[in-house]
């Protein structure tokens, strides 16, 4: 960018947005940062932290640092709207949403990007580890420079109209980088942690936010053995598992405080090797289980996603009925790329992987891509 922009830096309050901020400064564009406050209440927050205050505090001593416009825009409604009350419901269905995914979707990159347009901001920054190109009115997502710290797989719904407004100054950096610049500046937040815990909450444990939300619910926890007949079926689409396939051992505190592939909080002691989740069924209110890491019902070959839930970042990539293609693909931030084959089917997506997936769990997301370019993504059923 050379031309000078008036940009909106989302000041996060930690050491990668103050670089962003920094770095935009020094380009001489017209910069003004804002902090989202997005959770009001404190009852909840780990050892009476009040987060919010703390990172609100970094960034305005930032912005008194690098002599630039300070403003806090409060979101909470939004953010209780949109996504809490999205995650409890769908915690209590028994599946996994992903909250940064939904934040990114439905806050930063809308909420948030339309007030910045309104204060007729020519673009919104973010500290994000991707990087955005063009070619032919056409934007591409591609993950970050550091891989171990590539942000994509977060941005997976983005859409065209939001990646124009959006620029990601150090995602074309390391994370080392981005803190010896920090280091250099000066910067307040140099040595500050990446923060931890929710999204929208701060320091507090999704275990602990869900035990608030979701009243306690006792039920048997049953063990699979990896032995079990059930195994000898395809894992193709996973298993749905019958009281009478196991062996009760325990009891829970509610199906909807688990997710596939857990292995702490079951509290079930005497066994030789650590047991995990394998599926949960909450209407019956039952957590199966299986004893061991490679525990086969931790596994499965594909996955699939409804066609009305599909999101095409690039839609000329777009499959129709019948089309197949391969991509490569994750369902969780920092797992590595793996092969898969996309199918469309009339009503739903399939993606089936070259090797099995270990915890693949309804409501997580499926990101796709092309080499390093993110293409499409869409919750799993």
């Amino acid at each position: 960018m050379e031309k000078k922009q008036k940009i909106i830096v989302a000041l996060s309050g930690g050491v990668d947005s103050s670089v962003v901020a920094s770095i935009l400064k020094k380009e001489g564009h017209d910069i003004i940062a804002l902090f989202m406050r997005n959770w009001h209440d404190e009852s909840l927050t780990k050892n009476n932290d009040c987060p919010w205050i703390e990172d609100s505090n970094y960034a305005m001593e930032v912005c008194q640092q690098l002599d630039i416009p300070f403003q806090t825009i409060d979101l909470s409604k939004e953010y209780k709207e949109r996504i809490v009350d999205y995650m409890i419901n769908a915690y209590a269905e028994g599946k996994t949403p992903n909250p940064d995914i939904l934040c990114n979707r439905e806050i930063k990159f809308d909420v948030f990007l339309k007030y910045a347009l309104s204060l007729k901001a020519d673009f919104i920054a973010t500290g994000h580890y991707c990087i955005k190109t063009k070619n032919k009115k056409i934007y591409h997502l591609k993950q970050g420079h550091d891989q171990f710290k590539d942000q994509s797989y977060f941005l997976c719904q983005i859409n065209q109209k939001q990646l124009e407004k959006v620029i990601f100054p150090i995602g074309h950096m390391t994370k080392k980088e981005v803190r010896a610049i920090a280091k250099t500046e000066n910067l307040i937040t140099a040595n500050k942690k990446d923060s931890q815990g929710l999204c929208f909450v701060g320091k507090i444990k999704l275990p602990i936010f869900l035990q608030t939300k979701l009243k306690p619910n006792k039920g048997d926890i049953i063990e699979i053995k990896q032995e079990s007949t059930i195994y000898k079926s395809n894992r193709k689409e996973g298993f749905k598992y019958q009281k009478t396939d196991g062996e009760k051992i325990g009891y829970h505190n509610g199906a909807h405080y688990f997710t596939i592939g857990q292995r702490k909080g079951l509290n079930v002691g005497g066994m030789t090797n650590p047991l995990f989740v394998i599926y949960t069924d909450v209407k019956s209110n039952i957590v199966f289980v299986g004893m061991g890491e490679n525990h086969p019902g931790l596994f499965r070959n594909s996955l699939q996603i409804k066609n009305t839930d599909l999101h095409w970042l690039q839609e000329q990539e777009y499959l129709k009925d019948g089309q197949s293609a391969s991509y490569l693909v994750r369902i969780r931030h920092r797992q590595p790329l793996q092969k898969a084959i996309l199918t469309m089917k009339p009503t739903y997506l399939d993606i089936e992987f070259a090797i099995p997936q270990r915890g693949i769990a309804s409501g997580q997301f499926a990101a796709w891509y092309k080499e390093n370019e993110l293409i499409g993504s869409g919750p799993i059923i």
